[in-house]
């Protein structure tokens, strides 16, 4: 019944004036969600604010798990906080996903390609987590997102795994699609309502780049082959979302 009625939180309120529809229930864990995003948005607004660089570690791989061994990612992300912390006025912030492997509840749940459907079904930030009906909680990209938000530069580092990115950036990656043309309002197509998001789209979808303007840096390191191939795709997705 919890998924059938789509009972994915147990504590709303009612969205208010600054939204299309102020009577409609949102999601309170969304509605913190959007305050860390607006917060975040300010520092990276703001003139008299340092320079913030993002250093991603796409390794699973970790001193804190099997195989007991700190990855290269980890290695090369280290030499490149030493290099900007020498720096004036950089502030430095480091998202190790091999933490995915590590600690115990934490998850970045997958993608559900609501993106697909159209454009406003995707809402920023994303509202498929958490789905307390289905005991998918803990997820980690609410803190995530405001780290890109705030970010001036952002570093991403990974190794290849099989001809493609780690599993970690890839679920990332994935759920960041709603950075890009994703719908800050989720009252306009009421939840998750395929049929409005429809109608919203093929009215003109501004598709608004949340993360448009920033500058990014890719390392990609293969003991094989694979290592241009992932490079490009990353940079393609980058470039992508301007």
């Amino acid at each position: 019944e919890g998924y059938a009625h789509h009972r994915k939180s147990p504590i709303t309120r009612k969205a208010g004036p600054e939204f299309a529809d102020p009577d409609y229930d949102l999601s309170v864990d969304w509605l913190t969600a959007r305050d860390a995003l607006r917060a975040a948005h300010a520092r990276h607004a703001d003139p008299d604010g340092p320079l913030r660089v993002l250093l991603i570690n796409g390794s699973s791989r970790s001193e804190h798990s099997c195989p007991g061994e700190m990855s290269k990612s980890y290695r090369l992300i280290s030499i490149a906080h030493e290099i900007l912390a020498a720096e004036q006025d950089v502030h430095i912030e480091t998202l190790d996903l091999s933490r995915l492997t590590s600690e115990y509840g934490r998850h970045i749940h997958p993608c559900k390609a609501c993106f697909s459907t159209a454009a406003p079904l995707c809402h920023w930030p994303c509202s498929c987590y958490p789905n307390y009906s289905l005991g998918q909680t803990q997820d980690w990209m609410n803190a995530i997102y405001p780290l890109w938000v705030e970010a001036h530069g952002i570093l991403i580092v990974t190794p290849v795994n099989w001809y493609q990115v780690s599993s970690p950036i890839k679920l990332m990656m994935d759920r960041l699609v709603c950075a890009d043309g994703g719908n800050p309002d989720p009252t306009r197509t009421h939840g998750k309502d395929a049929r409005k998001a429809k109608e919203i789209e093929l009215q003109g979808w501004d598709y608004p780049r949340h993360l448009e303007g920033r500058l990014f840096g890719v390392v990609v390191h293969g003991d094989v082959e694979g290592a241009q191939e992932v490079r490009r795709a990353i940079s393609d997705w980058l470039c992508f979302m301007h």
